[in-house]
C-alpha cells in the first residue's frame, strides 16, 4: 500500500508498506480523504516534538474518512463497503496513536473494532469530503462546549481556521446569540463570513471598539468593554490571553484550544477580581461526534465550503505547504 513516513522537518517520505491484513476481531479501511491538520503543518515546518507525538520512521495523520474493505468474522454490526469515521484516541487501541492512525497512508488497520467506538457509521446525507472534517470540527466543539454556553450568551472566536470556525458553529448550535470570529487572515476570514458570521480582523482593526459596536457595552476592571460572555483561543497567539483579560468583562471566561507549548504570564489578581475563568480544551469525546455528526446530516452550514484545496495523495508535501498559507488556504484534503 501506498504510505506516508514522516522523516524529519520538511522531509516525508512517500512509500510503501505491506497492506494490512484484518484478524476475526478487526477491520481494515481504506482511506478516501484525509484533511490536514495544524499539527501535521507543526510538525513538518519545525520537526518532531511540535505536535500529536508524530515520530520519526512512523505513519501520520488522523482526519479522515475510510471505506471498509476487510472484516474479520466475530466483528458485528460493520460490513465491506460501509463508510466510516476512525476515531483517533481509540482507533489503534491506544490513545497516544491518536495523531498518527495513518490518514496518509492508503489502507488502516482498526483492531478490536467496535462501531461507534473504534469506528463510526457515517450517514449517507454527509459527503466523504466534508465528513473528513468530523476529527477538526469535534474538536472545536469540545471547546465550545468546554465554555458552558448559555442561550442567548455572546461570543468572539480568536482564528478562523477549521476548529475556530467549528468553534463558532457549535457555540451557534449551542444557542449563542452572537458570534464574532477574529483572525489576521482576510482570506479565511472571509470563509467564516459566508458562513453568517460577524467578522473582525484584529491586526488592522480596533478589536475592542469594534466589539463594543457589535455585541454593545458591559463593565471591566477598567471601564466599559464589550459585552461578550465567552472567548475561545484557536488561533494560538501568545497575546490573546493578555487581551482577554485586559478586554473580559466581569464573569467572562475564555477557553484555550490551541496548542501552543511553553507557560504563559497570568494576572491573577486581574483574574480574581474581574472573576474571569480560564479553561483547558483538547481533543473529543463521543458526545462530540456525535453532535458534529448530527449538525453534517442537517446541512444547515456549508462545512465542505472551508475546504479551499484538494490535492492527490502523491502531492502530500505540496499540499502540506499550501495549509501552512493562511493568506491562501483554510483547509486543505487530499484524496486517493
Amino acid at each position: 500500500m501506498r504510505a506516508a513516513i514522516y522523516n524529519g522537518q520538511k522531509n516525508i517520505l512517500l512509500s510503501e508498506l505491506p497492506t494490512p491484513v484484518a484478524g476475526d476481531n478487526d477491520i481494515v479501511v481504506r482511506n478516501i480523504f484525509s484533511s490536514i491538520c495544524g499539527t501535521d503543518v507543526a510538525v513538518y515546518q519545525h520537526g518532531p516534538n511540535t505536535g500529536h507525538r508524530v515520530t520519526l520512521g512512523g505513519e501520520f495523520g488522523h482526519e479522515m474518512v475510510s471505506e471498509v474493505v476487510e472484516v474479520g468474522k466475530n466483528v458485528k454490526g460493520l460490513h465491506l463497503g460501509d463508510r466510516v469515521y476512525p476515531y483517533p484516541r481509540l482507533a489503534k487501541g491506544d490513545t497516544k496513536r491518536a495523531g498518527t492512525v495513518g490518514g496518509f497512508s492508503e489502507y488502516v488497520l482498526i483492531p478490536n473494532a467496535k462501531l461507534n467506538k473504534q469506528v463510526y457509521d457515517i450517514p449517507d446525507q454527509i459527503s466523504s469530503k466534508t465528513a473528513c472534517l468530523i476529527e477538526p470540527f469535534t474538536v472545536g466543539w469540545r471547546a465550545a462546549r468546554r465554555s458552558e454556553p448559555k442561550s442567548g450568551e455572546s461570543a468572539v472566536v480568536f482564528g478562523a481556521g477549521t476548529i475556530g470556525i467549528a468553534a463558532a458553529i457549535a457555540l451557534k448550535s449551542f444557542g449563542c446569540s452572537q458570534v464574532m470570529v477574529c483572525d489576521y487572515s482576510d482570506f479565511r476570514l472571509e470563509k467564516a463570513k459566508a458562513l453568517g458570521f460577524t467578522v473582525c480582523n484584529n491586526g488592522t482593526e480596533d478589536l475592542r471598539e469594534t466589539a463594543k459596536a457589535y455585541f454593545g457595552e458591559a463593565p471591566c476592571l477598567t471601564g466599559a468593554t464589550a459585552d461578550v460572555d465567552i472567548y475561545i483561543d484557536a488561533a494560538g497567539a501568545e497575546s490573546i490571553l493578555e487581551l482577554y483579560q485586559s478586554m473580559g468583562k466581569f464573569e467572562s471566561r475564555m477557553v484555550v484550544v490551541a496548542v501552543l507549548a511553553g507557560k504563559r504570564l497570568v494576572d491573577i489578581l486581574n483574574m480574581t477580581f474581574a472573576q474571569h475563568a480560564l479553561i483547558g480544551s483538547g481533543g473529543y469525546f463521543p458526545v462530540d461526534v456525535d453532535d458534529v455528526i448530527t449538525m453534517m446530516v442537517s446541512h444547515k452550514w456549508d462545512i465542505e465550503s472551508i475546504i479551499t484545496h484538494d490535492f492527490s495523495w502523491e502531492d502530500l508535501p505540496k499540499a502540506i505547504e499550501k495549509a501552512s498559507c493562511v493568506n491562501e488556504a483554510l483547509n486543505v484534503v487530499i484524496h486517493y
